[in-house]
């Protein structure tokens, strides 16, 4: 189904989609751009292409403003609550379960640590999500890997690695 887009304005509205279209939040610039070239009369395709979205998106935003207007354009913070909670509660067990392993010998990998989280209560969570968690919520440095002080070789990246 081609034609004229639905979407329709006041003048009270036209002005606000102009104001908007100034703001410092990009999105929020972009979805009022792609009502005002709308109201202009413009395709959605080329609406697309100048603003360097894709189709639907441009659809999309033509729908969240006939739903909602304006308002509906404007930039919404997450949804509330606490944030994380279950990441927080797989990484703590996550953490208790390998500190346990003192002698290495159950070879964990990221399936299995997430059975074990998940059989010890703390929820289901993906191996690459727990992965996740690992490498950017633990702590600073941990498990990173140094140079030892009596490697022979420079590294690559230093002055003296450069012949």
């Amino acid at each position: 189904m081609s034609g004229r887009s639905p979407v329709r304005a006041t003048e009270e509205e036209r002005s606000a989609l102009r104001q908007l279209a100034h703001s410092r939040r990009r999105g929020e610039a972009d979805r009022a751009r792609a009502i005002l070239l709308t109201l202009e009369g413009w395709r959605a395709e080329d609406i697309a292409h100048s603003l360097g979205a894709h189709v639907s998106t441009v659809r999309e935003w033509r729908g969240l403003y006939a739903r909602g207007g304006v308002a509906a354009l404007r930039y919404r913070p997450a949804a509330g609550g606490r944030p994380g909670e279950r990441g927080r509660r797989a990484l703590a067990l996550a953490k208790a379960i390998l500190a346990e392993d003192t002698a290495h010998d159950r070879h964990w990998t990221l399936p299995r640590l997430c059975g074990e989280i998940e059989r010890r209560g703390g929820g289901r969570v993906s191996p690459s999500w727990l992965s996740i968690l690992l490498r950017k919520r633990a702590t600073a440095g941990a498990g990173r890997a140094t140079r030892s002080p009596a490697a022979k070789t420079p590294p690559p990246w230093s002055a003296a690695g450069c012949a």
